[in-house]
């Protein structure tokens, strides 16, 4: 039973939740026996699922790094953000550059719980905060995330496998879309998410919905560069997330692909802006 900050619903028992999911596959404590279920079922099917996991989360360490770093980002909306584990983004984000502001966005109340106890500033010039809001109902997140972030000045958006809970493929773009439409030009996109890239992973997609967690929906590669329309992709653009800026360049990055993709893009900015 996860050392949590409140006593959870009873119904929190009894079906599972996609964050406690993964909080289980990257090792972490937050879990019930109903997640932990949901997770087994999927690694019978998908075993390279923890791989997957543990990768997302490296992959956004180095996203986060280099958009604080190199590209000069002050601003994060993370949108779907999960359980808290270890370097989270405003984590990462702070450690860089100390004014970094951070807000993440989830709806669900355990997820909320863990984030006021656990995620607070790493440093005094920074500010990180939350807003309880569905990954469909842009309004409230553009609205609540206005009153922390600047959106004359670029923001760094994050869809950190969240879009694969949007079962419309047209509405995942139009999500995208309409968060990106109200951001500077300057700000930039980044997306993982999971492909289908085979029968194991289908198999391990039906086990998971099958489980009464909400399903997953895997899409293809073609779809996710739909999903940067418009945008300037970022070298080294839409691949799978081991092969993405790698920390430690090689061969051996692509032997156990888990078909988990991501990319970062960059809003134009108008000529003669």
């Amino acid at each position: 039973m996860p050392d949590s900050p409140v006593a959870p619903p009873p119904e929190y028992l009894k079906i599972p939740s996609a964050a406690r999911v993964w909080n289980y596959w990257l090792g972490g404590k937050d879990h019930y026996e109903v997640d932990r279920a949901a997770g087994r079922a999927v690694e019978a099917a998908y075993p390279q699922i923890v791989t997957l996991a543990r990768r997302s989360r490296q992959f956004l360490i180095r996203a986060v790094r280099l958009l604080a770093g190199e590209l000069g980002v002050r601003q994060f909306l993370d949108i779907g953000t999960g359980l808290p584990t270890m370097l989270n983004t405003h984590e990462v984000a702070q450690s860089i550059a100390p004014d970094c502001r951070v807000v993440y966005v989830d709806n669900d109340p355990i997820v909320l719980a863990h984030a006021r106890a656990l995620l607070t500033n790493t440093t005094p010039e920074g500010v990180t905060t939350y807003v309880d809001a569905d990954v469909r109902d842009i309004e409230t997140i553009v609205s609540d995330a206005r009153n922390v972030l600047n959106f004359n000045e670029p923001i760094a958006v994050m869809f950190l496998g969240i879009l694969g809970y949007v079962p419309d493929h047209d509405e995942a773009r139009s999500i995208v879309t309409r968060v990106m439409d109200a951001v500077a030009p300057g700000s930039y996109l980044l997306v993982r998410h999971n492909t289908d890239s085979g029968a194991a992973v289908r198999e391990a997609a039906d086990r998971y919905a099958e489980s009464g967690a909400d399903p997953y929906h895997l899409r293809t590669v073609a779809q996710l560069h739909e999903l940067f329309s418009g945008l300037e992709l970022v070298e080294p653009g839409l691949v799978p997330v081991e092969l993405w800026r790698p920390d430690e360049p090689g061969p051996g990055n692509a032997a156990e692909h888990t078909g988990d993709h991501g990319g970062l893009a960059r809003k134009p900015i108008s000529p003669g802006a």
